[in-house]
């Protein structure tokens, strides 16, 4: 069993969804509800989550918890997600200015600052029998003056960030001689606090969805050439059409993820049903949207009154103006769907909260909950992370 990062404060939640208005607390609680009920009737759960906050505010982690447990039954999420996952989540390095490390500004990122991970000995040993190393440039980087942060693992810094990177050429060479996807071969490497390394260990899919194959450098490259593009859309139509309840955690682009080119309700997988290919529905299906943006809710309300979208959709009509908000492109498919909730929140307040009434509700132990990274739960939650969570190893990956 994995250390816990703290003891469950239930007061701290309590409060949490306390902060939330009447109208945050009704959807959250439906969509509690509806994750609850489709667990009990043997149903499937699936998410769809972006990077960045997902990652901070460890909800990445969580979710890894949550696929431990039995919650959840399949993820897409982003090649960043992945890249930062290998490099075990969160990692704290030491921001320096890289022109005076000798490192000249046009090869620098906007602010012109250089980082070093600040890997114990051991770790740092690991690499250096893995890939040879510039240790004139980590001893300058360690005597340079510099503030050092908590933030997405791996990235930019060295040697951490170039290590992801060139191991990912490993993991895309045996995952074309096994005929696997790029993150199940990761995931097997992986901490099992990691989505991949949660989702190998208990057999539950974890792929990049199509539309979030780029970034992540060279992990984002090796993904995308692992399978073909219609393997993977394929693959994600199956975690999607098993799935009776699918949460959007902080994710752009889902109209392209959850319709895709296989799906038949919102339309897009008609030519392919014709054809005989395999197909899903979304009819009948939950989905739930965790996201800040308040117009979505308001777009929901729209559609539920008038059907408004629908109709501009039928019209060819451009919905931005037809609506007179600010549109994206998510919200079509979302609002026009009969099962969607919207959650208009932090996903740092409202994950938490979802955690842990469905586990009790299932009779089910956490060994991880997060916090709002800006809370002092959210604080020690993310040292937490920095301190337990590995950066992937290449022993168990090959193994």
């Amino acid at each position: 069993m994995p250390e816990a990062n703290a003891n469950i404060d239930r007061g701290l939640i309590a409060k949490l969804k306390a902060s939330l208005s009447d109208d945050v607390q009704n959807h959250l609680q439906t969509a509690i509800d509806r994750i609850v009920d489709t667990k009990k009737s043997g149903g499937k759960v699936a998410v769809v989550t972006g990077s960045g906050p997902n990652l901070h505010e460890g909800v990445t982690t969580l979710i890894a918890e949550l696929i431990r447990i039995g919650v959840i039954d399949g993820v897409t999420t982003s090649s960043a997600v992945i890249a930062h996952e290998m490099a075990g989540t969160l990692d704290r390095v030491k921001r320096v200015d890289g022109v005076r490390c000798g490192i000249p500004a046009e090869k620098l990122p906007l602010g012109g600052h250089f980082e070093l991970s600040l890997l114990d000995a051991g770790q740092l040993e690991v690499i250096k029998q893995e890939l040879p190393l510039n240790n004139d440039l980590i001893q300058l980087l360690q005597e340079a003056e510099g503030d050092e942060i908590i933030k997405a693992a791996g990235n930019m810094a060295y040697p951490l960030g170039y290590r992801t990177e060139r191991i990912s050429v490993e993991v895309l060479q045996r995952a074309k001689i096994e005929g696997r996807p790029f993150e199940e071969i990761a995931g097997r490497g992986a901490d099992p606090r990691t989505m991949i390394g949660a989702g190998y260990l208990a057999n539950v899919p974890v792929l990049v969805s199509t539309p979030q194959l780029v970034g992540g450098g060279g992990v984002g490259l090796a993904l995308g050439d692992s399978i073909s593009i219609t393997e993977r859309s394929a693959r994600i139509a199956n975690i999607l059409s098993e799935a009776d309840l699918i949460i959007e955690s902080a994710v752009a682009l889902t109209q392209e993820i959850h319709d895709g080119p296989f799906e038949t309700f919102t339309g897009h997988g008609v030519w392919a049903d014709w054809d005989g290919h395999p197909t899903f529905s979304l009819k009948g299906k939950t989905l739930v949207r965790f996201d800040l943006d308040p117009n979505l809710q308001t777009v929901c309300e729209i559609e539920r009154g008038s059907a408004t979208v629908q109709e501009a959709i039928n019209q060819g009509l451009p919905k931005t103006k037809l609506l007179k908000i600010p549109f994206r492109m998510e919200m079509s498919g979302f609002a026009r769907l009969p099962g969607s909730i919207p959650v208009i929140g932090d996903i740092g307040v409202l994950w938490p909260i979802l955690a842990l009434e469905v586990s009790d509700r299932l009779g089910l132990d956490l060994t991880f909950l997060s916090y709002p990274q800006q809370s002092e739960h959210g604080q020690a939650m993310r040292e937490f992370i920095v301190r337990s969570v590995q950066c992937l190893s290449r022993e168990k990956m090959l193994s």
